[in-house]
């Protein structure tokens, strides 16, 4: 007989695997942007460079923010 997995374990399953692609994807892709630092095959300058990383940076940042646990009374004394 087949055991029913808690709905718990099935949402976790999905993050793990999801986010372990995904993941890796990113870094893929962030590899594949810094191949665009070889002045051999390219040209461009140092806004080119911040335009680039503070993109990057915002997005990052949008997605720390996604994941913070936010909590109503986080700063409040219990009295």
């Amino acid at each position: 007989m087949a055991t029913k997995k808690s709905g718990s374990n099935t949402k976790r399953e999905n993050f793990i695997r999801l986010a372990e692609s995904r993941v890796t994807r990113a870094i893929e892709s962030l590899r594949i942007i810094g191949n665009l630092s070889n002045r051999r095959n390219y040209e461009y300058n140092e806004e080119d460079v911040k335009k680039i990383i503070n993109t990057l940076q915002e997005e990052l940042n949008s997605l720390k923010n996604q994941f913070k646990i936010r909590s109503v009374n986080a700063t409040k004394n219990f009295r």
